[in-house]
């Protein structure tokens, strides 16, 4: 399980990037507006992981959106979270949802969804999709605009 600390503790440290998502870790911080009902979005077009079968590298196009609730994800953190799956062997689907539950973990959200647009392996492929359920009533909730498969970029 992913460490979770509050306040931005890596904020303006150097910092080495985690060797694996069990070494990483995740700060929060206070929302500041915890009345407000409003979606926070996360792109990471460049995500990499291994293969856990041939230790090839996989890659992603990641689209996290959350409602806060109490607390917001420190963007450096969430950085280096992610960079931290480069060394880590997991099948897409595996990636994907843990990278969400542990986001709901450590914020406790009101609602989150991930969309996890990988690229071809064999060919073919493999998008994920999950959400906490279903998104508050009044949201605001866009498109998460990456297209279908038709040479993604």
């Amino acid at each position: 399980m992913v460490q979770t600390h509050e306040g931005a503790g890596l904020l303006g440290v150097q910092t080495r990037a985690p060797q694996s998502p069990d070494e990483a870790r995740l700060d929060r911080v206070p929302n500041p507006h915890p009345d407000a009902l409003y979606l926070a979005r996360f792109t990471q077009p460049e995500f990499t992981s291994l293969c856990p079968v041939t230790g090839q590298p996989d890659f992603a196009h990641l689209v996290i959106d959350y409602v806060p609730d109490k607390y917001l994800v420190e963007s450096k953190s969430l950085k280096l979270y992610l960079t931290s799956y480069r060394n880590h062997g997991a099948f897409h689907e595996a990636c994907t949802i843990r990278i969400a539950k542990d986001l709901v973990s450590a914020l406790a959200p009101r609602w989150l969804r991930i969309g996890g647009y990988w690229y071809p392996r064999g060919g073919m492929p493999i998008d994920v999709f999950w959400q906490t359920g279903e998104p508050p009533k009044g949201l605001w909730l866009p498109d998460q605009g990456a297209p279908s498969y038709r040479g993604r970029g």
